[in-house]
């Protein structure tokens, strides 16, 4: 009975780091996905599937954490950032009719290769600095950081801006694997992070109005193109 036990303990344990990195490593690939994305709507759509993953990966962490809080964690990136967020930029699009491909600074291989070059860096920097962790949790920290600077990555490499402010959300679901994937990371952390990020959707959403009222177009690069008024 005992050495049942212990298999089934040994199993579990399995099951939850296999599970874990599986749900860390879809997310890291949907990151990669929006970089090969080359159309507004494609881009939306991929940032639903991955904050779905995410939401997914905390109420994971939530059962093996034996954390209830983080079964909140994931209702509020399930119901915020892969419903509500998606469907508001959705509605923009069609409000817009921005439909056309996207202009990027790179092309397709150019992000891969930088991406990939960003995986690298978050492995060499968190895997040194954290040896006295758990390895999942040391792994999970690669996985988040990668996630948050292939985030940042899209919103540097895209000129159109409401992909910019996906690349924006998408890094803050890096944020949120990585305080999943801490235990006893305080519920504040993770309730302040969902609030600014509805605020700063609603920020964006009023400023990509305010663009277009503007300049015609939701293409930043045209930004430079507005000059002080004579006065």
């Amino acid at each position: 009975m005992r050495g049942a036990t212990m298999t089934h303990h040994i199993g579990f344990g399995a099951l939850s780091y296999d599970l874990a990195h599986l749900l860390g490593g879809t997310a890291l690939v949907l990151s990669f996905a929006l970089l090969y994305q080359r159309r507004v709507s494609a881009v939306v759509n991929t940032y639903a599937l991955q904050a779905l993953v995410v939401a997914a990966a905390a109420a994971w962490q939530g059962w093996v954490q034996n954390e209830p809080q983080l079964y909140l964690t994931a209702l509020i990136a399930l119901v915020a950032k892969a419903i509500i967020i998606p469907l508001a930029l959705h509605g923009i699009i069609r409000r817009l009719e921005i439909h056309r491909s996207i202009e990027t600074a790179f092309g397709v291989f150019p992000s891969m290769a930088v991406g990939v070059l960003l995986v690298v860096l978050a492995i060499l920097v968190v895997l040194p600095t954290t040896l006295g962790a758990a390895t999942l949790t040391r792994e999970d920290l690669a996985t988040a950081l990668s996630v948050v600077l292939l985030g940042l990555l899209a919103m540097i490499t895209r000129r159109n801006a409401p992909t910019q402010v996906v690349g924006f959300f998408s890094l803050e679901n890096g944020l949120i694997l990585a305080a999943v994937g801490v235990t006893g990371m305080p519920m504040v952390v993770e309730l302040s992070t969902a609030f600014l990020v509805l605020v700063a959707f609603t920020v964006f959403g009023l400023f990509f109005f305010r663009i277009r009222d503007r300049l015609g177009s939701l293409d930043t690069r045209r930004l430079d193109l507005v000059t002080e008024e004579p006065r």
